[in-house]
């Protein structure tokens, strides 16, 4: 614990209601988007309040607990190092590598003198035996690479047209403020960074064999993030790359990449009927450095990274969110939390009469009265077309929206 750790109190305001509590804490995300030091943030505060308060930290990826493999092994460890007659507090790093580790957490779940905390690299985890054995004993807190503002506060940059472009070039993985922001030095680590995620949570995790497919199934999501697509238009893309995929073969490797947290699926919504279409979703990645370390940078994507950073920030601020549809007509995004919906479109630049026409016009066709937001890199600001707000890029995601 003597890692001086920048607070990022988004996600401790989300923790601390449970603090004490007897639920599992579940943190979930991407690996090197911060869970770790969530945890340890978390602790640190913890023994603030209470500085005898007894604290049991098992990471996963530390060899000194390469033993606990099982369940069992999980159980006798914190029953071994429990201290007596006062709150024992567990936090599990890495939690996916243990296996059955569902039921070691329901068993000590049941002794009210333990707080229970972990984190998990894989969303199958909250699924099928964990939800089956502590449904409703369990809340997930989904940790994010950094928001554009944490960004400068981590780098200790201003909020500037050159601040945004480091951020849409590396991305958020905390770790970067350790580093020169250099392509060179950048890029080195978050190639590492990538091939752990790729081999270790997808494809070992899933004993994957078509390892070639898989990358170009990457790298095609690379390409074409924001753009509607079904696993059949994919597959016979990769027919034209000598790749014969069936499309429920796509299926199974796309479920695979988001349950590692590497991408983001989008559905779209008929925004009139509210009815969900299962042909045609987007798709979006966690960490945009990760996407250009997969796919060359360029400033021609730069639409393309815009619209991921403002998808990234809607989830970020805990919005729900879907691509919409008014008959013909496309909305980047339709983001709705606690009974409430934003609309939002997406583009570079606002410079071409039909652009306008397009972002406005799409907008205006929704008859709600919800919010319309477009966002965009010009930067001329605060101006309304028949009531729809503009927004420059930087505004938007410096707000807590």
């Amino acid at each position: 614990m003597k890692d001086r750790i920048i607070t990022r109190q988004k996600y401790q305001d989300k923790i601390n209601p449970f603090v004490g509590k007897q639920i599992i804490k579940v943190l979930t995300g991407q690996r090197r988007v911060g869970k770790s030091y969530i945890l340890k943030q978390t602790i640190q505060q913890i023994l603030s309040k209470n500085p005898k308060a007894h604290i049991l930290y098992i990471n996963k990826e530390d060899l000194q607990f390469d033993e606990i493999k099982t369940a069992a092994d999980l159980h006798n460890y914190v029953v071994k190092n429990t201290k007596k007659r006062v709150k024992n507090y567990v936090f599990i790093d890495e939690i996916q590598e243990i296996a059955q580790f569902e039921k070691a957490m329901r068993s000590l779940l049941l002794n009210p003198q333990y707080d229970l905390y972990c984190t998990g690299s894989n969303a199958n985890m909250l699924s099928g035996e964990l939800s089956t054995y502590l449904s409703g004993r369990y809340i997930e807190i989904p940790i994010y690479s950094l928001s554009y503002v944490e960004f400068l506060r981590f780098h200790k940059l201003k909020n500037s047209n050159e601040s945004l472009a480091l951020y849409l070039k590396y991305g958020g993985l905390p770790y970067l403020k350790h580093l020169t922001l250099s392509d060179e030095v950048v890029f080195d680590y978050l190639k590492g960074i990538y091939a752990t995620v790729m081999y270790r949570d997808v494809i070992l995790r899933n004993e994957i064999r078509n390892n070639a497919f898989l990358e170009n199934l990457v790298v095609f999501l690379a390409d074409n993030v924001g753009h509607l697509f079904s696993a059949k238009k994919i597959s016979d893309y990769l027919k034209t790359q000598q790749l014969k995929i069936a499309p429920s073969q796509v299926i199974a490797y796309l479920g695979h990449l988001a349950n590692a947290y590497l991408i983001h699926k989008t559905q779209r919504m008929d925004i009139v009927g509210k009815k969900i279409f299962e042909i045609g979703e987007k798709f979006y990645f966690e960490n945009l450095g990760l996407r250009n370390t997969v796919f060359e940078y360029k400033q021609a994507d730069i639409g393309k990274l815009l619209e991921n950073a403002v998808y990234n920030h809607l989830i970020y601020n805990d919005y729900d969110v879907k691509v919409g549809q008014v008959g013909a007509y496309e909305v980047d995004f339709v983001a709705k939390r606690k009974g409430e919906t934003i609309y939002v479109q997406v583009c570079y630049l606002l410079q071409e009469q039909k652009t306008i026409e397009r972002e406005f016009g799409n907008l205006e066709k929704i008859k709600d009265n919800y919010p319309k937001l477009v966002v965009s890199m010009d930067e001329f600001r605060g101006n309304t077309y028949k009531g729809i707000h503009h927004i420059h890029v930087r505004d938007f995601l410096s707000k807590s929206i």
